[in-house]
């Protein structure tokens, strides 16, 4: 007999134990049934636990299903992150609903309770608001995503007339952030390209948006017609007239050659994408193939539930992968999968999924690669070269989704020995995950220099041609190859004349880049003889090696999350100690500031119970708040930081997101108890270690007089300061402009930190992202900074202006600055400087 359990779950315990109890009486104990819900907080007890989830499932496993009826937000990723804790032969047994949380669970016991599979049975629950609907007269599509559409026809049309001024026009990450504030308003948003004469498009599909084709200089006609038009129409302006975040000058790409031909006997010539040269053995990288079957489906909410499900998972993937480009090469690379984000979300393209699943009875599969293929067919009959190239994403998207929906395993690039990387393409996937040290070269029969696969192998610095002829995939497998990322040229075993030419080139490539590095290892000092100290912040290992060989003079700010995220339990004492001590020993006594783990907020670690789904979580528990919650967590970092420091490491601690005296003093005692423990134990570490602390919130610059004697130096964190000072989420589009560290409130808030520093004889850095605009320089040093640290790639340009600089101008200038009336004006204050 089929026996399918049910587990509910809810943020709320008084729900899930209210609907456990109903369909108990309706199924009269024929049908096991758990609840996972609620948290143990007392003072807010609403919300959903992944281990409660676990166990729940644990609890009535049945090789014949386990279904999992949620009610909203968190209950989802809740029980998504639970099932990745079972054993693989259970996971694929576990089935997540979308049906309403009480009717469909109703309507799921009494069909387990009637023997039915689990396939029919999640159809019964997703119909279980058929005959309501039917009732009420009204009757809603599964892609719609709203219960009724906006009545808008008593309400007036806005419209806005714009051009767009930013070098790249709408490509994927200043469309990501149209489609991101049109979408927070329920006006119903329009835009067509007026240059181009284009028809009308919906303003919340990052898709349709992108195809219009818009370019530096092009006119938009913008309409909204709802109750909040005018405010959205305003919200756009003012992302458009900031230039989406970006910089309105001509952009400098290397020129592409159209021609691909074979030159002489062993050359190639190709698409010069990103500088450098590379010699070495090759190695095939292909993408596998998918084979797909077209198949007439009987259950459409089923299949369309199986293509929900992988989209999901998708999105899981890709904002991992977001927080890895993020740490690894910056923000600016990473905002690329925030457009593979918004494309899953596109509301053209899952109605129209949904229509193939449900009008044409396709299955999931066929279903999903009919809308990519349509959607990349859109972008490659466009005119425009850079917006073409767009296809590619699309595509490499697209096949995540594909791969999921097959049950295929993610693979990633397995590069044992240096080699160049020869295949028909490589996706912007695939490129944020390679390793330099391993990958000299990427040489592919297709692809552009504004791909976005070549806008990140030029920030990894590696050398890359593309477009070459399809004959460079016949070659065997090690061939030695050699390719020049500055003509566009490839040579296959190339001879003795050639070699030599090529390593005389890159040997005065490097001649030139030593000496570049030369003067970035000499230390910043302004013409009037003040050093400013200039570290990098880092996010691993390879990191480091870069910070030093772009001249840092150490590390302001090891951010330690790497070891944490991706990973099902977290990292040993062991394994951080190692860490920790590689990173020491590549700094060579130079000072490494680690910080102590920073999650929450925008960075979530699935085995801590304590990170339960919270309302805004930049403002919940993280930070030290997560730390103290989790002594035991933080304990086992201090070990090993603590081990580290022993061997002549310049080894520093400092805690991240101190709010509150009470906070400091915690974590304070907690290191204290770490180093008794460690003497009893007869363990060597520095005894005089320096520990200090992270400004990034308005209450510690309110305090920093009573925390500056209790700590040895202070480090700024604008990025998040900002958004606290301005009340603006960074990664809200609608208001991510006010997060600004230039906003005269927020420069205000670094002076007054660096004067209560400096009071109690402290030093006083800043590690934020503004730190990198060379140009913004002046206005730091005026402030009275003693160090800053910034990306590895801002090294050499940032000391180089702070040595053209004397503090008097400094000071002159931030004095103005701290009179201006807006960022913007902040910035035209400092932008025609030098």
């Amino acid at each position: 007999m089929t026996v399918v359990s049910i587990v509910i779950v809810s943020h709320s315990k008084q729900l899930a134990l209210g609907v456990q109890e109903l369909a108990a009486q309706m199924v009269q104990g024929k049908v096991p049934l758990a609840i996972a819900a609620g948290i143990d907080d007392p003072v807010n007890p609403l919300g959903t636990d992944v281990m409660q989830v676990y166990e729940a499932i644990s609890s009535v496993f049945s090789d014949d299903g386990v279904l999992v009826m949620m009610d909203l937000g968190s209950a989802l990723m809740s029980a998504e992150m639970a099932s990745e804790f079972l054993l693989p032969e259970q996971r694929g047994k576990v089935y997540l609903c979308a049906a309403p949380l009480v009717e469909g669970t109703i309507a799921a016991a009494v069909a387990a309770a009637a023997a039915k599979n689990i396939q029919e049975i999640i159809t019964e629950a997703q119909g279980a608001l058929l005959a309501k609907a039917k009732q009420l007269n009204f009757i809603s599509s599964p892609a719609d995503g709203s219960n009724q559409s906006i009545d808008n026809t008593q309400v007036s049309t806005q419209e806005l007339r714009i051009s767009i001024r930013n070098r790249l026009g709408l490509h994927a990450r200043p469309a990501a952030q149209f489609v991101g504030t049109a979408s927070d308003f329920q006006a119903q948003i329009k835009v067509q390209n007026v240059t181009r004469n284009t028809e009308a498009v919906r303003g919340d599909s990052i898709n349709q948006v992108a195809t219009l084709g818009v370019r530096q200089g092009h006119e938009l006609l913008i309409t909204a017609t709802g109750i909040d038009a005018q405010e959205a129409l305003t919200a756009l302006q003012a992302l458009i007239l900031n230039n989406f975040g970006e910089e309105d000058s001509v952009i400098d790409l290397p020129t592409p050659h159209q021609e691909i031909t074979e030159l002489n006997q062993g050359e190639l010539k190709g698409i010069a994408a990103s500088a450098g040269v590379a010699i070495a053995p090759l190695v095939y990288h292909q993408s596998a193939a998918i084979s797909i079957t077209e198949y007439h489906i009987e259950n459409v909410e089923v299949e369309w539930q199986r293509l929900q499900s992988a989209i999901q998972i998708a999105k899981q993937e890709i904002q991992t992968l977001l927080s890895h480009t993020s740490l690894q090469i910056g923000d600016s690379e990473a905002a690329i999968f925030d457009a593979y984000l918004l494309f899953l979300a596109d509301p053209v393209l899952l109605e129209t999924a949904h229509h193939h699943i449900v009008q044409d009875r396709l299955n999931a599969e066929v279903a999903w690669q009919t809308v990519v293929d349509e959607v990349a067919n859109s972008y490659r009959k466009l005119e425009d070269s850079y917006l073409r190239e767009r296809a590619d994403d699309v595509v490499d998207v697209g096949y995540r989704v594909l791969r999921i929906l097959l049950g295929d395993l993610p693979t990633d690039l397995e590069i044992a020995e240096p080699s160049i990387i020869v295949g028909t393409d490589l996706s912007p996937s695939d490129t944020a995950k390679l390793d330099p040290t391993k990958v000299l070269g990427i040489c592919t029969t297709s692809g552009s220099a504004t791909s976005h696969s070549a806008i990140i192998a030029r920030t990894l610095g590696i050398p890359a041609v593309l477009g070459v002829d399809s004959q460079i995939l016949s070659l065997d497998g090690g061939t030695v190859i050699a390719l020049d990322g500055e003509s566009g040229k490839v040579w296959v075993d190339p001879s003795t004349d050639i070699l030599t030419n090529l390593e005389a080139k890159r040997a005065a490539w490097q001649t030139a880049q030593a000496e570049a590095r030369k003067k970035a290892h000499q230390p910043a000092i302004t013409s009037d003889g003040k050093h400013i100290q200039v570290f990098a912040n880092i996010g691993s290992v390879t990191d480091a090696k870069a910070a030093i060989n772009h001249g840092a003079e150490g590390i302001g700010l090891l951010r330690t999350e790497f070891l944490y995220l991706d990973k099902t339990n977290p990292p040993t004492e062991e394994e951080q100690l190692e860490v920790y001590g590689e990173i020491a020993e590549i700094l060579d006594k130079r000072p490494l500031i680690i910080r102590t783990l920073d999650v929450g907020g925008d960075k979530q670690l699935p085995y801590l119970n304590s990170l339960s789904a919270e309302t805004n979580p930049f403002l919940g528990v993280r930070g030290i708040r997560l730390c103290l919650e989790n002594p035991k967590l933080l304990k086992t970092q201090l070990r090993a930081i603590l081990r580290a420091s022993k061997i002549n490491h310049n080894i520093k601690i400092m805690w991240p997101m101190i709010a509150t005296l009470p906070e400091l003093r915690a974590a304070q005692e907690i290191l204290t108890q770490v180093k008794l423990d460690l003497r009893q134990a007869g363990i060597d570490f520095n005894e005089h270690i320096e520990v200090g602390m992270m400004i990034e919130t308005p209450a510690a610059v309110a305090i920093a007089d009573q925390l500056a004697p209790l700590v040895d130096f202070f480090s700024i964190g604008t990025n998040d300061l900002s958004q606290y000072v301005m009340a603006g989420d960074r990664t809200n589009p609608k208001v991510a402009n006010l997060a600004d560290a230039l906003q005269p409130a927020v420069l205000r808030m670094i002076q007054q930190t660096v004067q209560a520093g400096h009071a109690a004889n402290i030093w006083v850095g800043l590690c934020g992202e503004v730190a990198a605009e060379t140009l913004v320089a002046p206005i730091l040093v005026g402030l009275g900074l003693d160090e800053l640290s910034v990306n590895p790639q801002a090294i050499a340009s940032l000391k180089q202006v702070i040595s053209q600089l004397t503090t008097t101008e400094a000071k002159m200038i931030a004095s103005v600055a701290l009179q201006q009336d807006s960022a913007s004006s902040v910035r035209e204050l400092v932008y025609p400087i030098g």
